[in-house]
């Protein structure tokens, strides 16, 4: 096992990889921007290194002054979190090179995976059902020659997207360009890669997903299901599990497709299969994601394991202790996220000090965050401020559980989506869990 940790990550996650290395005996380290040196992580690590100015991509992008950090510090290992460099094959490559173990699974994997167009050909081959679609495109006429063999609607997508972007909905061959270069200019912007491709338009659907754990010995554990079909612009809002949706046999047949991608690509660490489920129940693989989820906390409530430090376990070469017979879901869990936006005027960002903060407590309440009275939330990051978790014996009491903890949750100085999660909460299609991936679009066109 490893001694000491640099965390290359920021806010409610670096915190909650720093409490499961204090649980485990690792030291650790944080790293910081200039603008994050008063940030909660920072005062809880064991050491914090300095890594540039605010800008991300001065510092918590900047690779060579995270490794500087980890081998000036004597860090065996760099945990990435989610998001920044979580799925960066480069900076995993050069945590190899540097001999620093990287919490995750190697460069050669993230990179196979992360090129959603190989990953679907990998899962295809393997026989995961696959979202049709079509090659990565080359010319505008190769689009509009693919587009009409897939049919109208589609969606345009960047091979190396995530978090939502690289992503148009085409409803015509007039529109597929426009979309088209706008999604490649975005990918290239974000990610340095440009390249898309088309992919069917599947509505209404579902948006469910399966948690894996792999070690170094070909064990491949499935640990249910998580519904994350709750999203604004791609991007999740809440997700809870089990999903509503899914029955016994459906959930078979899922973590049955997830182990044959896993054992497709020898999968080693944390990872989860993405699938897309229409309203005949048939679900096609969607993409892989390599990296530990914002999303993780409602599987640990089900499962009762904790995946932080089962990934860190993977990491240093522990076999894992149990098979997928060991595995038991129990109860239900929700989380929902609490971001720095302003619901009622566009989603806008929101930033500046807490004022007052109140956080809900009591059995089975969990509230995942960096947030500290009188802390400055700042306007370089992400906008998530925390996540508000809760579990019970059955769905409705978890329902009645977020209510209660949303109304108890105070958070003054900062704009905040406490308030429309609980109008979520309450909306029928949500409570009857007949809810799909257009819940937000069909809400805000009504309002």
């Amino acid at each position: 096992m490893f001694s000491k940790m640099l965390i290359a990550n920021r806010g409610e996650i670096a915190v909650r990889i720093i409490r499961a290395c204090k649980e485990m005996g690792i030291a650790t380290v944080a790293v910081f921007s200039a603008a994050d040196r008063d940030a909660l992580h920072v005062s809880l690590a064991d050491e914090s290194v300095c890594i540039g100015p605010a800008r991300v991509q001065d510092s918590y992008l900047n690779m060579p002054a995270i490794l500087s950090a980890a081998v000036t510090t004597g860090a065996q290992a760099i945990h990435p979190g989610y998001g920044l460099l979580s799925e960066n094959a480069k900076f995993a490559q050069l945590c190899e090179e540097c001999h620093i173990t990287f919490i995750g699974p190697d460069s050669g994997l993230i990179a196979k995976l992360g090129d959603k167009d190989e990953a679907k050909r990998t899962m295809r081959a393997a026989g995961v059902p696959v979202v049709p679609g079509s090659g990565l495109i080359d010319s505008d006429a190769t689009a509009l020659a693919a587009a009409k063999e897939i049919g109208y609607p589609l969606l345009v997508k960047a091979r190396a997207g995530g978090g939502g972007r690289g992503i148009r909905l085409v409803n015509s061959a007039e529109e597929l360009l426009p979309a088209l270069h706008a999604s490649a200019k975005e990918a290239e912007i974000a990610f340095g890669d440009g390249a898309c491709y088309l992919e069917k338009y599947l509505n209404p659907v579902k948006h469910i997903e399966m948690q894996i754990l792999c070690d170094n010995y070909d064990n491949v554990l499935c640990l249910g299901e998580r519904e994350c079909s709750i999203q604004r612009k791609h991007q999740k809002l809440l997700e809870e599990s089990p999903a509503v949706c899914v029955t016994s046999q459906l959930r078979h047949n899922m973590m049955e497709a997830a182990s044959k991608a896993a054992k497709a690509v020898h999968y080693r660490s944390l990872g989860t299969i993405e699938f897309l489920v229409d309203s005949d129940l048939s679900f096609y693989f969607m993409e892989m994601n390599t990296r530990l989820q914002v999303e993780h906390p409602v599987t640990e409530m089900v499962t009762g394991m904790d995946l932080v430090k089962w990934q860190i376990r993977v990491a240093s070469g522990i076999q894992l202790p149990f098979a997928q017979k060991d595995v038991r879901l129990r109860g239900h869990a929700i989380e929902c996220r609490i971001n720095a936006e302003d619901p009622e005027n566009g989603f806008v960002p929101s930033c500046g000090k807490i004022n007052l903060l109140h956080i809900p407590g009591g059995p089975w309440v969990r509230f995942d965050t960096a947030l500290y009275q009188d802390y400055t939330v700042p306007p370089f990051y992400d906008s998530l401020l925390g996540k508000l978790i809760v579990y019970a014996q059955t769905r409705e009491e978890a329902i009645r559980k977020m209510q209660a903890a949303l109304a108890e949750l105070v958070i003054e100085g900062v704009s905040n989506t406490a308030e429309l999660q609980m109008d979520i909460l309450s909306d029928p299609s949500f409570l009857d869990g007949s809810y799909h991936t257009d819940f937000m679009e069909k809400r805000e066109k009504l309002c």
